[in-house]
């Protein structure tokens, strides 16, 4: 089964692949290794959820919002490639938006991290991690991702 069907039997859809939102590319290979650049939690133009976690937004809202961001990476890798197929996660680096006192950025970044499990399975879907939160991100988007990933196939 491809990645795409396992995401479709997960109930989600690869959006179209999401514009650079200022001077980067939104993906790059270089090597044996891709690159994404932050995604942030947008989906038909408009972010989801937007806000600071423990003020406007919740855990449950910011995880989400970080599924969003997941997707809008990966579509930028299948535009890239086109194909989500033999690739391993190496780093999946996290961005949440949060107040001083919030402490639970691994739960939110975890929403990422399974669903990337989900998608390419325990093998190639488990990376190394980075989840940390700052005071804002752009568009007030609640999380933004940054993903690399191991092209296996070539």
């Amino acid at each position: 089964m491809s990645v795409e069907e396992r995401l479709g039997e997960l109930g989600f859809t690869l959006p179209d692949a999401p514009g650079a939102l200022a001077m980067y590319r939104p993906a790059l290979q270089s090597g044996p290794y891709v690159f994404v650049s932050g995604q942030v939690a947008m989906r038909d133009g408009a972010i989801v959820h937007p806000g600071v976690v423990g003020a406007q937004q919740t855990v449950e809202t910011a995880r989400e919002a970080a599924q969003v961001a997941t997707l809008n990476a990966l579509a930028a890798v299948k535009a890239l490639r086109g194909s989500l197929e033999g690739l391993r996660v190496v780093r999946l680096t996290g961005y949440v938006a949060a107040t001083p006192d919030f402490g639970e950025h691994p739960q939110v970044v975890n929403a990422a991290s399974e669903l990337l499990r989900d998608a390419f399975g325990e093998e190639h879907g488990i990376g190394t991690r980075l989840a940390l939160g700052v005071s804002s991100l752009p568009l007030q988007s609640p999380v933004e991702l940054e993903l690399v990933l191991e092209v296996l196939d070539e």
